[in-house]
């Protein structure tokens, strides 16, 4: 019984902690592959690929790269040196190369929703005391931005990957009357539409999840250590 409440009483003060570090080895293990391909371990970084194409669609032209001249790479820059395809399905087989570096395991949106949520427990673990409860409305609201950008990429890829209206994105060329460069309105680099889309609906999705989510979680640790405590005392005879 002291050890069970021992160990109800660890997680109540460690719980994130542990999160942390465990769910942190998940989400950045992936920046280990391009890592692994650089110094010549590709058997690992090939592992590592392989096991998150499982969680991730990996198409590299939304996806970063490291050790190459730039971050990301337009989808004439892919199809120039590995096929001639829009076909996602031979297009994520592609991970790089010494010329061009070797492309992260998560794409952008993984990587901003994912590291999103571990940022946000970093956050909340710092503020905890000031921390307020959010509504389950609030974190709905709050993961919109991501439901409605990936639904509508999802739809806008049945036209192609470069033909589809969130590759294009006239309608908000439109909408701002072309007040921004060409390059913020097509394709998915750095500093286009799409990539802040991305970025920034991950990491509102991440942040809200951890305000509504992490209070629950905490709360239970607190009332079963509790409970735990009070269990044990009417063990202990007068």
């Amino acid at each position: 019984m002291d050890r069970d409440l021992k160990y109800i009483d660890t997680l109540k003060r460690k719980w994130l902690t542990i999160f942390l570090l465990l769910y942190g080895v998940f989400v950045f293990l992936p920046l280990l592959a391009p890592l692994m391909m650089q110094w010549n371990f590709q058997g690992i970084g090939r592992a590592i690929y392989f096991i998150y194409s499982f969680l991730c669609h990996q198409l590299p032209e939304r996806s970063l790269f490291l050790f190459g001249p730039k971050l990301m790479y337009s989808l004439n820059e892919i199809q120039a040196v590995w096929q001639q395809t829009e076909d996602p399905l031979i297009l994520r087989q592609f991970i790089g190369n010494p010329d061009m570096g070797w492309k992260v395991a998560w794409s952008d949106r993984m990587i901003s929703m994912y590291g999103g949520v571990w940022l946000a427990g970093l956050f909340w673990g710092t503020l905890r005391k000031f921390n307020r409860k959010i509504s389950i409305w609030i974190f709905l609201l709050l993961a919109l931005p991501m439901a409605l950008d990936g639904v509508s990429h999802f739809i806008s890829d049945f036209s192609g990957l470069a033909e589809g209206f969130r590759y294009t994105n006239h309608w908000l060329a439109v909408l701002t009357r072309n007040s921004f460069p060409d390059s913020f309105y097509a394709g998915d680099a750095l500093g286009s539409f799409n990539s802040w889309a991305r970025w920034l609906s991950g990491l509102s999705f991440g942040f809200g999840f951890v305000w509504w989510a992490f209070p629950y979680v905490s709360e239970s640790f607190v009332q079963r250590a509790q409970t735990g405590s009070v269990n044990t005392a009417t063990l202990i005879p007068d």
